[in-house]
């Protein structure tokens, strides 16, 4: 079964919404006018029922089978917000807001899920009932865990939820997933150092944070080429590194800034534990004192096995079984839709994107051929989940 017609026919108008939002970006959880829009559509496309503000601004809306027999509830959800980046193209709808641009799709993800929610609410060729989530702050503001902690799940008695995301370099109609870990855990970390400042001329008669901070940044990449098996997977960046303001002075103290990430519990917790003792004792070695603040942040997205495999099978529908990939390598980006799949079971896939700039690049844009794909991807899920 390939795109289905009334969303081919839909195309143009999604399309246009989508460009609509391209140009009108917003960060984080300050996406009032991008949830402002999505309300309108939704009760203008005759949703049971709208509701603003869960998750401080994100959307939900609900959508009721033409029977009632069912109790099962499906929730969809679509992320909202931007990034702070300034757009590098040339599209009529580029972004007018100076340094923030929809650089990951997620304009693209709200519009197809909006087209799923006008189809369905026409329709209503389903037993049971569509809940469609609007998220914001995905981009590292954890919209889904707090949509999640306003209690989403249980007000609106969601069952099952399901997520994607665009991949560039997937060509357009086909998909990728995988059961189990599917995206990392990301977590934050900082390391404050204190030493003894002096003249740069007298280094003996100080502790140089500098030369520790820079041992403990290559003793980190040790954690993971020798503590950690081969067969598994982490990763330890330190990402920003300050200390000092001029070139004669040996500064007193060191900041930093990095980022861990890990596809299996135990090894998050091998890793943190790690990264302390190894901050401590090289700062220790020097002389100097070093505090570590590590915070698991989003946690592993990780894909329920029945769910994934229902998912796979809508995307073969879709696209054939031949252009759905089923053994995707995880990625070591993280996605806090993790939030809601550690609520209820459901299933995360990737939509081709085709050849386009990487995510979270000042070039990228979303692919509007890939909108049937994805709306049908949703509609036939809810259709196919709750026959009517």
């Amino acid at each position: 079964m390939p795109i289905v017609n009334r969303v081919a026919a839909m195309h143009d108008e999604i399309t246009q919404w989508r460009r609509d939002l391209h140009a009108h970006p917003e960060l984080l959880f300050d996406v009032h006018r991008t949830a402002g829009v999505v309300a309108e559509k939704l009760k203008a496309f005759g949703c049971d029922e709208v509701v603003p503000g869960i998750g401080q601004t994100g959307v939900v809306g609900v959508i009721h089978g033409r029977k009632s027999g069912s109790n099962k509830v499906i929730g969809l959800r679509a992320d909202m917000d931007a990034l702070p980046i300034d757009e590098q193209t040339n599209v009529p709808y580029r972004s007018k807001t100076p340094g923030v641009m929809h650089a990951c799709g997620h304009d693209g993800h709200t519009a197809m899920l909006l087209g799923a929610a006008k189809y369905l609410a026409e329709t209503r060729n389903f037993d049971g009932t569509a809940v469609v989530i609007f998220q914001p702050a995905e981009e590292g503001g954890g919209g889904g865990r707090e949509m999640v902690k306003d209690g989403m799940m249980e007000r609106f008695g969601i069952n099952e939820v399901y997520g994607m995301h665009n991949s560039p370099d997937l060509p357009i109609g086909e998909f990728a997933l995988r059961r189990g870990p599917v995206m990392a855990a990301a977590d934050k970390l900082r390391i404050d150092i204190e030493g003894k400042g002096t003249h740069a001329a007298k280094p003996h008669l100080g502790i140089d944070t500098i030369l520790v901070g820079a041992q403990i940044v290559n003793q980190l990449q040790s954690i993971v080429s020798r503590n950690l098996d081969p067969l598994q997977s982490g990763v330890v960046s330190i990402c920003t590194f300050k200390s000092g303001d001029t070139d004669n002075v040996i500064p007193q103290t060191a900041m930093m800034l990095g980022t861990v990430r890990t596809l299996m519990p135990e090894v998050q917790d091998m890793i943190e534990k790690r990264v302390s003792e190894v901050v401590e004792g090289v700062a220790k070695l020097h002389g100097a004192t070093a505090k570590v603040t590590y915070v698991r942040n989003y946690p592993i997205t990780i894909n329920h096995d029945k769910q994934t495999d229902f998912a796979a099978s809508i995307a073969a529908q879709i696209s054939g079984a031949n252009k759905v990939n089923t053994d995707l390598a995880p990625v070591m980006g993280a996605e806090d839709f993790s939030f809601m799949l550690n609520e209820r079971p459901g299933a995360f896939i990737f939509v081709g994107n085709g050849e386009s700039a990487g995510l979270h690049h000042p070039a990228y844009n979303f692919n509007d051929d890939a909108i049937p794909v994805g709306t049908s991807y949703w509609v036939r899920l809810v259709e196919t989940a709750m026959p009517a």
